[in-house]
């Protein structure tokens, strides 16, 4: 029962917490009340269980909203906003966020080359950005399901496009323990299995 040394963050073909960033986008009140590919609640839950996630493990959050500014739009929601306090936002009026110069300069200064992305809808704002962080060379991870589009066939046809085009969708169970990977981490363990108590993936039996 010997875990082996871990692997180089640079050379690790799983996602590895050292080398990966996370980039939230449009998590607004308009956005997540016109998905309609899952439970709207459900959806809220699920990114909210991501970002706890994400920030169990230290990795650095690139926050993004659209419209905003302008006055077109509400921010970030609340939930989400009580767990990035010292995080900039990057507001923006492309529906690409990586056409917005201020997000794209702040995901590459990170210097990480896996990004693990959630953005509302599935079908533009998640969509666009994966394709042109794919072709410029990078690891791309879609969390599916803490994401939604206007209807399941949008949100589905969304993934396959992404996931023809190279991108490796990824669920928040799987997402949680690729990141934990060994029990042995224990610095990480409380915050990965309530991560999987927060999605429903564990039951609590006491």
């Amino acid at each position: 029962m010997t875990s082996m040394a871990k692997r180089s963050a640079a050379d690790d073909e799983l996602i590895n917490p050292e080398n990966s960033v996370f980039a939230l986008v449009d998590f607004q009140a308009t956005q997540i009340n016109s998905v309609n590919s899952m439970d709207r609640a459900t959806l809220i839950r699920n990114i909210v269980a991501t970002q706890s996630l994400i920030n169990n493990f230290k990795i650095p959050t690139i926050l993004s909203t659209v419209n905003v500014q302008t006055g077109r739009n509400q921010d970030t929601i609340p939930q989400l906003k009580a767990l990035l306090p010292n995080v900039t936002s990057y507001d923006r009026t492309s529906i690409n966020a990586w056409e917005d110069a201020d997000f794209n300069r702040a995901i590459k200064a990170t210097g990480k080359h896996q990004i693990i992305i959630a953005a509302l809808w599935t079908e533009a704002c998640l969509t666009f950005p994966v394709l042109d962080a794919l072709k410029e060379g990078y690891d791309v991870f879609p969390v599916v399901d803490a994401v939604g589009g206007t209807s399941t066939v949008a949100h589905e046809t969304a993934i396959a496009r992404m996931t023809a085009k190279g991108a490796q969708p990824v669920t928040i169970a799987q997402l949680a323990c690729e990141l934990q990977r060994d029990w042995n981490r224990t610095d990480t363990v409380p915050g990965f299995t309530q991560s999987l108590f927060d999605i429903g993936a564990f039951l609590k039996l006491s």
